[in-house]
């Protein structure tokens, strides 16, 4: 049983993670419209959200290092402060119609998330074993409230400030951030002592060799990557096919609600199924978005392809961390944690920015093919791990 301290803390995260997942789905969801706005070149619409992206690939190495110095919750409260200094340069770059600014605002808002995307280590380092997959679940149920305010705030705010796209959706991630920052002055994480920082553990290459390793990451990798890869290209294609910027929020609104509203018990399928089934379900998902994508461009088919899309990675994601969280020791998980979303968030980056391009020259069908492939590599390397682990219990 989690003690009340744990307990209390999984909250925080929950609702800090609930407000910064506001912020990204709102961003997410006005991004790529908003560069395509202030962009001459339409082909690099997609450009500042694979910036942000890149910017988050680059700084978690050394936001999850820097943490293990300074503690988890002063980490956190620089990277909220980045993020509030994002929302004003956004809000700065549409004002003054400034396409490059913009990707400027974007990057600097990467470099937050590089903080804020460990949360769920936070939540599954202070928890034991048993108690692990539910602690990861809980703080990404804080997204449920992102699925829906986050659309919410870019539908209702995307026209607030005349001459400038979106910029009220700009002012709105950054009162978000501030709420964030009176929030984690509550959280009671203790930082790091000396000798805790100074203990090296297994050298990483030992680490990064074992086989659970590999397909935790692979895994996170794939289903965070196609993830965006699809997501990104949704509001552009809805557009282009005519359909109006409510409904491509509403379907971004849709897709974010899959992505977190399983989480409520993603944890206990884990226990109650399998770790490697749960990453088997969120691979097929996934292909069911696919298909879906595929079948029309209609507005059903568009909905059912992004809610598939989120559930699809809601498995994977929670499935590869928890299976992640099997591979360290305490004194390993600032390196670990970091190489693993380094290489995840290097694949998002990745998608980010072929996101765009593919559909801009081949099309909506393209972009979805192109997840076929990714998606049978997590199947073959799962269902290895799985006849691994039944043909080795004990290793």
């Amino acid at each position: 049983m989690p003690t009340p301290t744990v307990l209390r803390n999984v909250r925080i995260l929950a609702v800090c993670q609930a407000l910064t997942m506001t912020a990204v789905v709102a961003m997410l969801t006005v991004s790529a419209l908003a560069g395509q706005a202030l962009a001459t070149d339409k082909a690099l619409a997609a450009l500042p959200l694979g910036l942000q992206f890149l910017a988050t690939m680059v700084t978690t190495i050394p936001a999850s290092l820097l943490m293990r110095r300074i503690g988890r919750r002063a980490g956190f409260q620089l990277g909220a402060s980045i993020g509030l200094v994002s929302g004003l340069v956004s809000l700065g770059a549409a004002m003054e119609g400034s396409f490059w600014l913009f990707c400027v605002g974007n990057a600097v808002f990467g470099i937050g998330q590089g903080f804020a995307v460990f949360y769920r280590f936070a939540a599954a380092d202070a928890a034991d074993l048993d108690y692990r997959p539910k602690a990861v679940s809980l703080v990404l149920s804080g997204g449920v409230a992102a699925a829906i305010l986050g659309p919410e705030i870019a539908k209702r705010s995307d026209d607030l400030i005349a001459g400038a796209p979106f910029g009220g959706t700009f002012i709105a991630v950054a009162l978000l951030f501030v709420v964030v920052l009176v929030l984690q002055r509550a959280l009671t994480i203790p930082r790091p002592t000396g000798s805790e920082w100074l203990v090296a553990g297994r050298p990483l290459l030992e680490i990064v060799r074992g086989p659970s390793f590999a397909v935790a990451v692979l895994a996170g990798m794939v289903g965070y990557g196609i993830m965006v890869l699809l997501m990104t290209a949704a509001p552009l294609a809805m557009v282009g096919h005519r359909h109006a910027f409510d409904d491509a929020a509403f379907v971004i609104q849709a897709h974010a609600l899959g992505m977190f509203a399983p989480s409520f018990v993603t944890g206990h399928l884990i226990r109650r199924f399998g770790l490697m089934n749960v990453l088997l379900a969120g691979a097929a998902l996934m292909a069911a978005c696919v298909a879906a994508g595929l079948s029309g461009t209609g507005m059903t088919e568009f909905l059912a392809s992004m809610f598939f899309l989120g559930v699809g990675w809601n498995f994977l994601f929670i499935g590869a961390t928890t299976l992640l969280t099997e591979t360290y020791r305490p004194e390993e998980r600032a390196k670990v944690q970091a190489v693993n979303d380094f290489l995840i968030f290097g694949m998002v980056a990745i998608s980010s920015f072929s996101s765009g391009a593919l559909l801009n020259v081949f099309g909506w069908e393209t972009v979805n093919y192109a997840a076929i492939l990714p998606l049978a590599a997590v199947v073959a390397a799962t269902l290895w791990l799985k006849g691994r682990r039944r043909a080795q219990p004990a290793a």
